[in-house]
């Protein structure tokens, strides 16, 4: 076992898709208990990178440990990542009790615990007393709850968020974003990937920006907002803040 400081580190990681290099020797490293959050325009590598982590794809080249132990090869199910997803995944089938105890009935829990826990997740999630509830009737926002209780259930070291407010409506997006904000004081290290900047810059621990498969700016909300480096991040930040202004307008 490696002696590390950090609980992730994706070490020179690479990615290509075609003729498209989408990574580029990225290295990430995150402490235990960090909030980090990932920025960049559409189609730089954060979701890539965020897939290799979890273990849905897979790396051309690099290293990934977590707690010092070497992961690179691990299929998702056996690493201690969670990740909720833009389009929720729940099971249609399944009513929203039974969709947040499912990887618990998986692991044979006992059925009193599995009640207590989803109980507790739904508590953290604010969706007390709709447990019984057809998944189909819930809105986007209620959705999206659901899917993190799924995935805070599970008790994971690290808790990932693939833009988890990418199909909601203003509304809606601050819900989530607020329950997202509330799980800070949990155990799990965090990850998010988001377009939202305001919510970067109040609520993370360390901010990452990737343009065209490189990480271009790293480091606190205050360094990375107040005094980038990058001309890049210069511009995404600039472009942001005139997509707002042209919303506000438009409201």
């Amino acid at each position: 076992m490696k002696n590390s400081n950090y609980i992730i580190e994706l070490s020179n990681i690479s990615k290509s898709f075609g003729d498209k290099c989408v990574l580029d020797d990225v290295s990430l490293y995150v402490r235990k208990g960090e909030f980090v959050t990932i920025l960049g325009p559409s189609g730089c590598g954060k979701t890539t990178l965020l897939r290799i982590l979890a273990g849905f794809g897979m790396a051309d080249e690099g290293e990934i440990r977590i707690a010092g132990e070497d992961i690179t090869d691990v299929p998702p199910h056996e690493r201690p990542v969670n990740t909720v997803f833009q389009r929720y995944a729940l099971f249609p089938h399944l009513n929203v009790y039974d969709n947040i105890a499912f990887g618990l009935k998986l692991k044979k829990v006992k059925p009193d615990e599995i009640e207590t826990r989803v109980r507790k997740a739904l508590k953290m999630v604010g969706m007390t007393d709709y447990e019984w509830r057809d998944v189909n009737s819930l809105s986007g926002g209620q959705q999206q709850r659901v899917a993190i209780a799924r995935a805070l259930i599970l008790n994971p070291d690290i808790l990932c968020f693939d833009e988890p407010t990418s199909a909601l409506d203003p509304e809606l997006t601050g819900e989530v974003l607020k329950v997202i904000s509330g799980l800070k004081t949990s155990d799990s290290t965090m990850i998010v990937v988001t377009h939202e900047m305001e919510f970067a810059r109040r609520i993370a621990d360390k901010v990452i920006f990737i343009a065209d498969g490189v990480i271009e700016e790293e480091g606190t909300p205050q360094e990375v907002f107040e005094n980038p480096k990058s001309e890049k991040m210069k511009a995404f930040f600039s472009k942001s803040v005139e997509v707002i202004a042209g919303a506000n307008t438009e409201a």
